[in-house]
Order: structure tokens, then C-alpha cells, then sequence
């Protein structure tokens, strides 16, 4: 059986393209597990971009051992790419540039009695949104997520559109 190598091979082999992006989806969702398992705890945004990522590996895995149609790739773009706008967002509320949900982020305190800040307390989540939790050379975890989960989306649309082609 012949692996192909060369770029131009993996660019025609829409299969391989999405066992590649379905397997960069689900070792991004097994990373990020492992980082909560060793104690950096996900925000609520962080959680939300775990979802998708969950689809595309799921459906890439299915598509592959079901040889179901090639054109259901669409769905896997549309997954990666909804995670990588989550990232890109959450890369933005981290570093102050969005305002992030209210859910999930600081509220200011102005005007507020003592009874209503005592309720913001409580009802504060544990990890903020707009808090950097980890952080390598000024690279966070929503940044890694908004560029992989772009790369697999691409990925999956070559996949799609050589699966048009050859059609």
C-alpha cells in the first residue's frame, strides 16, 4: 500500500485530509483535557470551544470508518471554523480587546449595594473568561485553539472541494 507523501498527493486525497483534521480536532480536545486533568481549570468560553472539536473528530471518525459521503465535510469546516472563531474571541477578551459575557467575565462594582456585590460574588464563576490561565512566549490556549482549529478547517474544506472535483 502506498502512503502518499508530497504535498500535491495529500491535497488529492480528501480521506486522508480528513483523518488529518479529524485527528488534530480530537488531540486538541484530548490536550486540553490533560491541561484540566493537571489542574488549569477551562472557563465557560473555553468549554464552549470544546464542542466543535468534538463534532469534526466524531464526524471525521465516521466518515472514515462508514465511508459515508465526502461532501459531509462541509460540516466538518463549518465545525473547526465556528471553534476557531470562539478562539479568536476568547483571545480577544483575554487580552481586553472584546468584552466578554457577563457570565464569564468581571463586572464592574460601581453603584452597586452591598447585598447586590455579594450576589455578583457568589454567583461569579471560579475561572474567568477574561483571565489568561496558561501562557507560553505570550501565546495562550484560546490563541493555539483559534490557529489550529483554522488550519483544520482549511484542511477540511480541501478536503470537500477535492471531493467535488472528483465528483
Amino acid at each position: 500500500m502506498h502512503l502518499p507523501l508530497s504535498p500535491r498527493e495529500i491535497l488529492a486525497s480528501p480521506r486522508l485530509l480528513i483523518g488529518l483534521a479529524a485527528a488534530g480536532s480530537a488531540s486538541v480536545l484530548i490536550g486540553a483535557l490533560l491541561f484540566q486533568a493537571i489542574g488549569f481549570a477551562p472557563c465557560d468560553l473555553c468549554i464552549l470551544q470544546r464542542w466543535p472539536h468534538l463534532v469534526a473528530a466524531v464526524l471525521g471518525g465516521m466518515m472514515l470508518l462508514f465511508n459515508l459521503p465526502l461532501a459531509l465535510a462541509f460540516f466538518g469546516a463549518l465545525a473547526a471554523l465556528t471553534t476557531s472563531v470562539l478562539g479568536f474571541y476568547h483571545s480577544g477578551v483575554e487580552r481586553g480587546i472584546f468584552e466578554g459575557p457577563d457570565t464569564c467575565t468581571s463586572n464592574g462594582i460601581a453603584g452597586l449595594s452591598p447585598a447586590d456585590l455579594l450576589a455578583q460574588i457568589e454567583a461569579a464563576p471560579l475561572i474567568r473568561c477574561d483571565e489568561i490561565v496558561w501562557s507560553f512566549m505570550g501565546i495562550t490556549m484560546p490563541n493555539l485553539n483559534a490557529v489550529f482549529s483554522l488550519v483544520f478547517a482549511v484542511m477540511w474544506v480541501l478536503a470537500y472541494r477535492a471531493a467535488k472535483r472528483g465528483a
